[in-house]
């Protein structure tokens, strides 16, 4: 996941925008409260004193009958995106015909953005007073706009818009904050083991397992790497993406229980940067063996024997001309897959709450919006029922795609604050360190703690 210097100092200053809008639109509501109450007033005069006139009185009704068409039925929502554009907008166009028809007199207005800009226009437009009635927001960024209370609360709409029942548990929870459902899961992705079966068939070794264990990997790395053929074993990239998981795997936790400190400079901790700091050079390429190619090119070319990467890689992998397949990522002391997730939420700024709830449950679970998102590979939707997904698990290859719901027994959420662009430099900077040789694991820890106990202010 690539974070743009723009967005990385776009999401720093996020919350110093959000709330001076938020004192800004207070003022210009208080200031056009008082505006509205002084012209009510002087109309009210005015409809009293033409009551006595036919003319008068058919003008009041024309006034009348045209507000009564300005604020009818027909409703409509805007609704920014950055996954949608540019691969996916025709599948976004079928879920809104979906919706629409179910709700006449409802319309969907899509806005969308490059994720790398995305963000940077979401702040501007809601410091500005203009943000959309509902967008998207990744786990890593929906912290952040909670705690500036501008998202709406979905438990206080109307009715039974939101049906929690039908999404997967773990998903629809930390979409919450604080005890409020701010945002429904539209869609989630995880992290797998690729592996190049044909590899392993040339060394006669088994397939990786999902008992496999860190050791287990290492042993089969060995063997299948070939530095001087230009073939490593395994590949995962050292990152905080990474680490968090790793520490997850090793027992270890990134912030003590209540939040307030961070937990990871421990043992565990150690070992865990540890384990992905050993791979570098020995049975993993650094950039210099890479040679300028990206670890998905080296996978698709049979450069990688075993590789660490998200469930969105399917597509572009069905080509390959070797085989492959995938399996639940190998843990240490414990099981720990990624768990990575978007949600759709609503402004507080939006003028109607409840068609917006019933938008943000249609595009997150209704029938039309799964089958799309299945039928066209768009990340999956984020709903408990899995037999809905029962075609896309025959799709090959790869041919264990249940490893993708096997891996949903033991997940791991990022670690957020509201400063995550600090929080995850702090963490990549020291891990960049150590893998550059510059300080040691401990040291790299170390000092990623210090930095994000400053954050906190603990």
């Amino acid at each position: 996941m690539v974070t743009s210097t723009t967005h990385r100092l776009g999401q720093r200053l996020l919350t110093l925008f959000l709330l001076l809008a938020m004192v800004a639109l207070a003022a210009c509501s208080s200031s056009d409260s008082d505006a509205t109450d002084s012209a009510d007033t002087d109309s009210a005069d005015t409809d009293s004193a033409d009551t006595d006139s036919a003319a008068d009185g058919e003008a009041v009704d024309e006034e009348a009958d045209s507000d009564g068409e300005a604020s009818g039925d027909a409703v409509e929502l805007t609704y920014f995106t950055f996954s949608a554009a540019p691969d996916h907008l025709e599948d976004l166009d079928r879920i809104i015909a979906g919706f629409e028809e179910e709700n006449p007199g409802v319309t969907i207005e899509v806005q969308t953005a490059a994720f790398d800009d995305y963000f940077t226009q979401l702040q501007t437009r809601v410091a500005g007073g203009s943000a959309p009635d509902t967008f998207e927001l990744n786990y890593e960024n929906f912290v952040t706009y909670a705690e500036a209370g501008t998202l709406l609360d979905l438990d206080a709409t109307v009715g039974d818009a939101v049906d929690p029942s039908v999404f997967y548990p773990r998903a629809y929870e930390v979409f919450a904050h604080d005890g409020t459902q701010y945002g429904l899961p539209a869609t989630f992705s995880n992290v797998v083991l690729f592996y190049n079966a044909d590899l392993f068939d040339a060394a006669g070794m088994d397939y990786p397992t999902a008992d496999w264990t860190w050791e287990d990997e290492r042993a089969a790395a060995e063997q299948l790497t070939d530095a001087d053929a230009g073939v490593w074993g395994t590949f995962q990239p050292v990152s905080f993406f990474e680490y968090f998981k790793v520490l997850a795997q090793n027992g270890g936790e990134f912030f003590t229980a209540d939040g307030s400190d961070v937990a990871f400079d421990s043992p565990e901790g150690v070992e865990a940067a540890e384990w992905l700091l050993s791979k570098v050079g020995t049975i993993m390429p650094t950039e210099a063996d890479m040679g300028g190619q990206d670890d998905a090119a080296m996978f698709k070319s049979g450069q990688l024997a075993m590789w660490h990467n998200g469930i969105w890689q399917f597509a572009a992998m069905a080509d390959a001309d070797f085989t492959w397949d995938v399996v639940v990522e190998p843990g240490n002391t414990t099981d720990a897959s990624h768990f990575f997730a978007n949600a759709v939420v609503a402004s507080t700024a939006t003028e109607h709450p409840d068609e917006a709830a019933a938008w943000l449950q249609y595009i997150a679970s209704s029938e039309t919006a799964v089958q799309t998102r299945l039928d066209a590979d768009w990340e999956l939707p984020a709903v408990s029922d899995e037999s809905l997904f029962e075609p896309w698990l025959e799709i090959a290859p790869p041919a264990n795609r249940a490893a993708v719901f096997e891996s949903l027994d033991a997940v791991v959420v990022p670690p957020v604050i509201a400063q995550q662009a600090q929080l995850q430099d702090a963490v990549d900077g020291a891990l960049e360190q150590a893998r550059l040789g510059q300080i040691d694991a401990q040291a790299a820890v170390d000092q990623a703690a210090a930095d994000i106990r400053g954050l906190l202010g603990s």
